[in-house]
């Protein structure tokens, strides 16, 4: 499951190393299991713009874009519950533990919400059906987040559809599949 990986490194604060292997990246995006040709598009372009852009203008379109405009955050209870504080602590609460009880570990510092962390923990995940399934629940988050970025017109708004068209995946197939086992391939998370 590199493609969610590659989504979480993508959508993270971007670094010499990133930007020594983006050609590297650009070369594997054909052979990524799960990735739509949509998707692969969408990776192809991104990394064209992250390449093409000098570094620290790069860096710079980060900061801009995610750190310093609150709709564009990409911590999603952020998104979910507002102005809610009462609503977002709780459900911080219950990804940690969730995160906790499935053995995964999440740096000091960084809240289970963020969601380049919940790409990687999602790109550890076994089966491609969970990962799907986990990922949709963050489908909404993902649509507002990509017009918000469509509006200021950044490229990263490509990753974001990904991750919707990923999610949107498992609502196809969950669609198909026997009501048990659509119970089963619930997570035990609602963001």
């Amino acid at each position: 499951m590199r493609l969610y990986k590659l989504l979480s490194v993508l959508l993270e604060y971007p670094t010499l190393e990133l930007r020594a292997h983006l050609a590297e990246t650009a070369r594997m995006v054909g052979g990524l299991e799960h990735a739509t040709p949509e998707d692969q598009q969408a990776l192809l372009a991104f990394i064209a713009w992250a390449q093409a852009l000098p570094f620290t203008e790069l860096q710079e379109h980060y900061v801009k874009i995610f750190d310093l405009m609150p709709d564009n955050a990409l911590y999603l209870t952020h998104h979910l519950f507002e102005e809610q504080d009462r609503a977002r602590g709780p459900a911080l609460v219950k990804l940690s533990e969730y995160f906790q009880a499935q053995g995964y570990t999440i740096e000091k510092g960084e809240l289970p919400d963020y969601l380049p962390l919940l790409l990687e923990y999602v790109s550890i995940l076994p089966d491609e059906k969970n990962a799907r399934q986990f990922l949709h629940q963050a489908v909404g988050v993902a649509a507002s987040l990509a017009r918000n970025l469509e509006n200021t017109e950044s490229p990263y708004a490509l990753l974001l559809r990904i991750v919707e068209r990923q999610g949107q995946l498992a609502e196809a197939v969950a669609q198909e599949a026997p009501r048990g086992e659509r119970d089963q391939a619930r997570t035990a998370v609602n963001l």
